[in-house]
Parts: C-alpha cells; sequence; structure tokens
C-alpha cells in the first residue's frame, strides 16, 4: 500500500486554521480521498488529556520547558496513536498544529535552549515529519480581533492567545523564518483575505503537491 500525505496547519492565533482544514478536508472527501482530520494539543485520547492542562494554563506557573515537556508527551502519544497509523494505511493526515507551533511558542518565544528543543522534537515525532506545513499568515492585531470574535461574549482567552501583542508579532516572524529555512516543506498562505480567497489558495496548494506526487505513487504501485 502506498504511503499517505501527512500535512500541518500551523500560524497564529485567529489566522482561520481550524476553519480552512475543515473546507480543505471537505473538498479532498469529495474526490474520494481518504482524509484523517486531527489536532494538537490533542488528536488521540492521552494527548487530548493533557489538552486542557496546557490550554487553561495551569502549567504556565511551571514554565515553558514544563509545557514544552508536556506537549511532546501528547505530541508523541497523537503520532503514534493515530497520525502514523493513518499515514502508513495510505490516508491523508491534516492536522491543526504540530511541530512548528512547539518551536514558535515554546523554543522562540519561550526562551527555550534550541538543542533541548531539537532533542524534545526527534523525540516526539520519532521520525514522523509533515510533507507538508502550511503557514497562515495574518497581522497579529487582526488575528487576535477575529479570535475575540469567535470566541463570543462571555468567553476568556486561552493560555496563549492572552500574551502581549509583542509576543504575539514574535511569533509571526518566527513562523516566516521557518518557511523561509524549509521552503521545500512550508508554503506561506495569505489568511488575511476573505475565507473564500484563503480556501481556493490551500485548495490551489495541496492538490498540486498530491498531483505532483501522483507519478512517483504510480511508479510505486506499478507492477514490476
Amino acid at each position: 500500500m502506498a504511503r499517505g500525505f501527512f500535512i500541518t496547519f500551523e500560524g497564529g492565533e485567529g489566522a482561520g486554521k481550524s476553519t480552512q482544514i475543515e473546507r480543505l478536508a471537505g473538498k479532498m472527501r469529495a474526490k474520494k480521498y481518504d482524509v484523517l482530520v486531527t489536532r494538537e494539543p490533542g488528536g488521540s485520547p492521552g494527548a487530548e488529556a493533557v489538552r486542557h492542562v496546557l490550554l487553561s494554563g495551569a502549567a504556565e506557573p511551571f514554565g515553558p520547558k514544563m509545557e514544552a515537556l508536556l506537549f511532546a508527551a501528547a505530541r508523541s502519544d497523537h503520532v503514534e496513536q493515530v497520525i502514523r497509523p493513518a499515514v502508513e494505511r495510505g490516508s491523508i493526515v491534516l492536522c491543526d498544529r504540530f511541530l512548528d507551533s512547539s518551536r514558535v511558542y515554546q523554543g522562540i518565544t519561550g526562551g527555550l535552549d534550541p538543542v533541548f528543543m531539537e532533542t524534545l522534537e526527534q523525540v516526539a515525532i520519532n521520525g514522523m515529519m509533515p510533507d507538508m506545513t502550511l503557514i497562515f499568515d495574518i497581522d497579529p492585531t487582526e488575528g487576535l480581533r477575529r479570535a475575540t470574535v469567535r470566541r463570543g461574549a462571555g468567553a476568556g482567552p486561552d493560555r496563549f492567545e492572552k500574551e502581549t501583542l509583542a509576543i504575539h508579532q514574535a511569533r509571526r516572524e518566527a513562523f516566516l523564518a521557518i518557511t523561509a529555512a524549509e521552503p521545500e516543506r512550508c508554503v506561506v498562505i495569505d489568511a488575511s483575505a476573505a475565507p473564500d480567497a484563503v480556501e481556493n489558495a490551500v485548495t490551489a496548494t495541496v492538490f498540486a503537491a498530491l498531483e505532483a506526487r501522483a507519478p512517483m505513487r504510480n511508479r510505486q504501485t506499478a507492477p514490476a
């Protein structure tokens, strides 16, 4: 059986990743692709148990290293229980956040040692690198405004939304730096556009990658 395809959706708060991942999944299923949509933190029973601890801010008093370790533990379970089996059976996996969020949120703006973060990443993903990463880029001021609207009246910001605008700007710059360093994997999507325009950009990018990969899959599955 041919290997599947692993796509991650990354970016700052309010960039519209969750909306676009569902739109893309719908289009792919309409074309008869086997698609699995998942998220981080969470995505597996073990990782979901950690999700509330992280997003509620319960781990925040213990510092970014504790948060990074919790994210890594959740990610390891998610990879081994959900992502790797799906990719190995030929599914397309769409994941809302993955390793780049840890690189940015705990590594860059959390100020953690790069060697520590790299080692933690290697243990957590165990070789399960994304085939493609879409970086949803938006001005943090607009992203936070959208996040506030999305939450609705009476709901407060989560652990990461509540941080300063300067920190959100630093995260935006860090995501763009990752894209510049890994252009073969990462593609920037202008998330400031209208949702339909963003959807069109995502669809064109992903389907072009799948079409480019099709001849390779055909060679892999062709009879000798």
